[in-house]
């Protein structure tokens, strides 16, 4: 079927290429330029602008928009909104707040106008693989859309969840459920490198032992056997750990349903102190502990 495709990063790009190899018609927009020809060049309608988007496309309209969540995901939908007419369908594969979904949703209703969220995971890897596609909103224009979501998800990969936010709101889950996992393997890991009887553990073996027939093979764990190959000790990296924010949603729903989730708490808390390059809390332990016992400190 025909679609658009709003935002050509890492998924958007392998999407609108897996969509094409599939048959479906696809009109491509992106900030740069060079991205849009990029995709063009294996089959892609290429747009210059939101309103180009909306003119190449036939009623009733299906655009996938896949843009960083909040302002950016808003100012994309108003623009695209003015433009579309009733019956037209913007599908949000990105990781915005359910809540601001669920309002985006109900405002474009009294358009007309249907919102689909598709909460979308397979990273890189989905362009061959497939991806895992948690889908929400209004039921009737989720089975119109079927024929992208099949052509997109692996087998078993694509499923209806519930009304407008639902599939954000699996997928804000599911990336807490991320976080606390990576966070498992990453303290596992660096038990294993900090060794002092055993100095010479080579991960990238033990990761890939692990990936056959251990209770903790997974495909994160795959990864991380990708990951020591490259570089067995990861040196060439820095402890930084960034969120898109999904964690923290995680936290507070869990919080405001008085769910307890220590794990995915800790586990967001650690990516915090990943960006510090010093600590104030520390030093205040530290001082504290010279203060009251006389206990060394380091100093600066």
């Amino acid at each position: 079927m025909q679609l658009a495709m709003i935002g050509l990063g890492r998924m958007g790009g392998n999407m609108s290429e897996r969509l094409l190899r599939d048959g479906h018609a696809v009109v491509v927009y992106d900030r740069d330029p060079a991205t849009v020809g990029r995709y063009e060049a294996v089959g892609a309608a290429a747009a210059k602008d939101l309103a180009d988007v909306v003119r190449q496309l036939s009623a009733p309209r299906v655009v996938w928009i896949m843009v960083p969540a909040g302002a950016p995901t808003d100012e994309t939908i108003e623009a695209l909104a003015g433009a579309m007419s009733p019956g037209d369908v913007i599908i949000d594969g990105g990781n915005s707040n359910f809540k601001e979904t669920a309002a985006r949703g109900e405002h474009l209703a009294q358009r007309g106008l249907a919102l689909i969220d598709c909460g979308t995971s397979g990273g890189v890897w989905g362009l061959e693989n497939g991806y895992c596609l948690m889908v929400g909103g209004e039921e009737n224009a989720v089975r119109r859309c079927e024929p992208i979501f099949r052509s997109l998800a692996q087998e078993g990969g694509y499923a209806y969840v519930g009304p407008s936010g639902a599939g954000h709101y699996v997928k804000m889950v599911h990336n807490g459920i991320e976080y606390a996992l990576m966070q498992g393997y990453g303290e596992g890991y660096e038990i294993l490198a900090s060794s002092k009887r055993y100095p010479n553990l080579d991960l990238a073996a033990i990761a890939e032992l692990w990936q056959h027939g251990s209770v903790v093979r997974s495909w994160l764990n795959e990864l991380a056997v990708n990951a020591f190959q490259k570089d067995p000790r990861l040196s060439k990296l820095k402890g930084y750990v960034s969120d898109s924010g999904e964690g923290r949603w995680t936290v507070q729903e869990a919080i405001d349903l008085d769910v307890p989730a220590p794990t995915i708490t800790l586990s967001l808390l650690a990516r915090l102190r990943s960006r510090q390059e010093d600590s104030f809390g520390a030093k205040v332990l530290a001082a504290l502990r010279n203060e009251f016992g006389g206990h060394a400190v380091k100093g600066s």
